[in-house]
């Protein structure tokens, strides 16, 4: 049995890291909250964005004489952006998402496509580094200032490989938020930009100043920016999210940890008085005789 100040000293330690998860928890908590605003406040917008453009683009044609996004070509290559965290201690919010991206690798290499990688962050590009991908572009330390800018950003960098011809198609690979207890990962197409099919009722009479044309100019990359912010967004909320549920597991897991080396420690500390009291009462008898 082990002796009773190995037993105190690794309910200390317990206990410390204890303390530790705790406070995660609750700073994960905070950030989630944060977080699930951004989303609520993004999503409305992001889903506009997309029916304005969709209705701009039946009324001109969706086709790449009216914008290079708008284009479709035979995917011989393309291109991942898989959205991971820089920091760990968030159960499995990398490892799926990096599974579900090695997984669509796999099946786009088996039809004949060549696949390259965008990957935001540091987990994600250690991932796929160890396994010798082709990784194009990669960005770190996005989330630790997340702005609108650093996703128009990442957007220019993917739209100048689409417009240069370096890649014929892209997802976004990412965890959609659920809850703070469900996160579900998301392959969507993201390049060449797909409008809405709407009906003609729904398109409006609308007069475009100065046209068209014009107007999908801006929208296109405006609708690029808008999807990888709301993406970003969806990730770290979902990072949050699996990170209290992990921290509040591992916070459970100490206090069981500790019950059960406490009882190891009184029945340990029993078992010493215990051999005392018959040590003592063997030596009275001893004497006795």
């Amino acid at each position: 049995m082990a002796n009773l100040k190995d037993i105190r000293k690794r309910i200390g330690s317990v206990k410390s890291t204890q303390k530790i998860t705790r406070a995660m928890k609750l700073v994960a908590g905070a950030r989630l909250r944060k977080a699930q605003e951004n989303i609520e406040r993004l999503r409305p917008y992001a889903v506009k964005t997309h029916e304005v453009l969709s209705g701009v683009s039946a009324r001109v044609g969706a086709d790449e004489d009216v914008h290079p996004l708008l284009a479709r070509r035979e995917p011989k290559t393309v291109m991942l952006v898989v959205l991971t965290s820089d920091r760990g201690l968030a159960g499995a919010f990398n490892s799926s998402i990096c599974r579900a991206a090695y997984k669509r690798w796999q099946e786009l290499e088996a039809d004949g496509s060549e696949v390259c990688f965008g990957i935001i962050g540091r987990k994600g590009r250690d991932y796929f580094a160890r396994r010798n991908a082709n990784i194009r572009h990669d960005f770190l330390g996005v989330f630790e200032a997340l702005s609108v800018d650093k996703a128009g950003e990442i957007g220019r960098y993917i739209v100048e490989d689409y417009t240069s011809l370096h890649l014929d198609s892209c997802y976004l690979v990412y965890n959609e938020f659920k809850s703070a207890m469900t996160q579900q990962v998301v392959i969507e197409p993201f390049l060449p930009i797909k409008p809405l099919e709407l009906a003609d009722d729904q398109l409006g009479d609308f007069i475009y100043e100065p046209n068209q044309e014009a107007l999908l100019d801006t929208l296109l990359p405006m609708y690029v920016e808008v999807e990888i912010y709301r993406a970003l967004l969806e990730s770290v909320a979902s990072e949050h999210g699996a990170r209290m549920t992990a921290m509040d597991s591992a916070t459970n897991n100490a206090s069981d940890m500790i019950d059960r080396l406490t009882l190891q420690y009184n029945r340990a500390r029993q078992a010493a008085i215990t051999k005392e009291l018959m040590e003592i009462i063997g030596g009275a008898e001893a004497l006795k005789a």
